[in-house]
């Protein structure tokens, strides 16, 4: 199972793809997404994911209680509305940051949030579109976004089995089969024990896709974790420093976290390896540190091997220890010196 992500290939046989999300770390301030998607590029990510909407394009300016936020979130007291406002990134910033990230070796995409973004997003030539967990049950939306013909990312944070189902075939239904699942807590910061990651390689054998974690953890040792379970997809906020404040902070990783992350998902990588049972060199010389069978005492011509003189120690240049029996049954054919390795031309 793989996708294609502009001339990278994404999948089971490839390196995980690791995409650092800006939303909205950039404080709407232009300068500072340049100087994010800079310190993006030094963190070693593969692609820095943007966000298309505006307040208008993602909800409505209402404050009846339907459009409060009121629910334990470190959004509460905000209107959906004025959240937004605070967090959108403006649209003629995007093809500029686009052209910057790619400038320095970049794939940049972003999550489109209605059809007008859409429109937009496809003048600019994105490779491939993020649907946001919360979007996953507006079907127009996906199908959509996956008549492109891109590649299509699909956060799972809010979805019942269900919803995942009918989001995969919305795809399906545009002929679109390149597909790669997110788990994805939508907590802000998700607590580990919400994580079940162990649902990775299940997303992954029942639904055949590409599979991956949208994190919101405080740390980094969820991706890891994903990666030992089979994400080959790792996304995670990213943020110049903390301390900056703004609507994503609290869960994001500053520049040194996320370079820890990703040499820490690289680690992890190159120790998962293969299904091999072959030795490596390093590991065939370390056999001359196993057991074998060794004189342990002075035996002389003639005489019985025992328990006393003979013994399985290290290191491994004797006769293996599976003889043991069979040389406690036979005798020296010469005089043996302590600390001679059996073989057989010294049996009899």
């Amino acid at each position: 199972m793989e996708i294609k992500i502009g001339d990278r290939y994404v999948g089971e046989r490839h390196p995980v793809f690791i995409i650092a999300e800006v939303s909205a770390n950039h404080l709407q301030n232009f300068d500072l997404a340049v100087d994010t998607i800079k310190a993006i590029k030094d963190s070693g990510a593969d692609a820095v994911k943007l966000q298309t909407y505006t307040p208008d394009t993602i909800t409505i300016n209402c404050d009846n209680d339907f459009f409060q936020i009121e629910h334990g979130t470190q959004w509460d007291g905000k209107t959906l509305y004025n959240l937004y406002e605070e967090a959108y990134t403006p649209w003629e910033w995007q093809p500029k940051l686009k052209k910057r990230a790619e400038e320095l070796g970049l794939i940049c995409f972003s999550s489109p949030f209605d059809a007008t973004a859409v429109d937009f997003l496809e003048n600019m030539e994105v490779p491939a579109y993020k649907i946001a967990s919360f979007e996953i049950t507006d079907i127009p939306l996906i199908e959509y976004v996956a008549s492109k013909g891109k590649p299509v990312i699909i956060s799972t944070g809010i979805a019942t089995l269900s919803d995942i189902e009918e989001a995969i075939a919305a795809c399906k239904r545009m002929g679109n089969e390149q597909i790669a699942l997110l788990k994805c807590t939508s907590a802000y910061p998700a607590p580990l024990e919400e994580l079940n990651l162990n649902t990775i390689p299940n997303i992954k054998e029942t639904f055949k896709t590409v599979v991956g974690l949208s994190d919101h953890t405080l740390g980094i040792s969820a991706p890891i974790a994903a990666v030992a379970l089979g994400a080959r997809i790792i996304e995670k906020h990213f943020i110049l420093d903390r301390n900056m404040g703004g609507p994503d902070a609290a869960f994001s990783l500053d520049a040194q976290e996320f370079k820890n992350m990703v040499e820490a998902v690289r680690e992890t990588e190159k120790a998962l390896g293969q299904i091999n049972y072959e030795l490596t060199e390093n590991a065939k010389k370390s056999r001359d540190f196993s057991r074998s069978l060794f004189v342990v005492k002075d035996i002389k011509a003639g005489e019985n091997f025992t328990k006393d003189n003979v013994r399985s120690i290290r290191p491994g240049f004797g006769l293996h220890t599976r003889y043991l029996n069979e040389v406690l049954c036979r005798k020296a054919r010469n005089d043996l010196k302590k600390g001679t390795p059996l073989s057989w031309d010294i049996i009899r």
